[in-house]
């Protein structure tokens, strides 16, 4: 395989196992009939709808609960590629300002401090799906660097 049909291949299991964990918390079937597009259409934001939230403002949860959908996204596909469990833990101020981490055994993975959570989102689905498939290759490159520490 080359190297471009591996990344596209870490992508596409990253964007299946977001739209997976999304549709598994569909407990009375309301997204059922909704096609993948339709169902990811919350994480896209162009530039006009990120423009119309406003700067100073706590938070939703809706917005809160699909962050944390996309990092346990790159958790999972992480462990469907190298078998190695990750967690992911966010502390977060009411203001929209926290970190993020993903930890495999006790290697941290993925490590990222964010601001205006309240507007997170991509300007478009091959955003979203290229910024997911980045954070797998790079935490699969770590534990594959670091195995004894990954390892419990």
């Amino acid at each position: 395989m080359t190297d471009v049909t591996v990344a596209e291949d870490i992508d596409g299991a990253f964007l299946k196992t977001l739209v997976l964990l999304f549709r598994a918390e569909d407990t009375y079937g309301a997204w059922e009939g909704k096609s993948d597009e339709q169902i990811l259409a919350p994480f896209i934001l162009d530039k006009e709808a990120r423009a119309a939230i406003p700067i100073i403002g706590d938070p939703d949860p809706d917005t809160l609960w699909r962050l944390e959908l996309f990092y346990k996204a790159v958790g999972i596909t992480v462990e469907k590629l190298t078998g190695v469990m990750g967690s992911t833990m966010m502390k977060m101020s009411h203001e929209g300002f926290g970190r993020i981490v993903l930890i495999a055994g006790r290697l941290v993975v993925v490590s990222k401090h964010l601001r205006d959570v309240h507007r997170f989102g991509f300007p478009s689905l091959e955003k979203l799906t290229a910024d997911g498939g980045k954070l797998v290759r790079e935490a699969v490159d770590l534990i594959e660097k670091h195995p004894d520490v990954a390892q419990l």
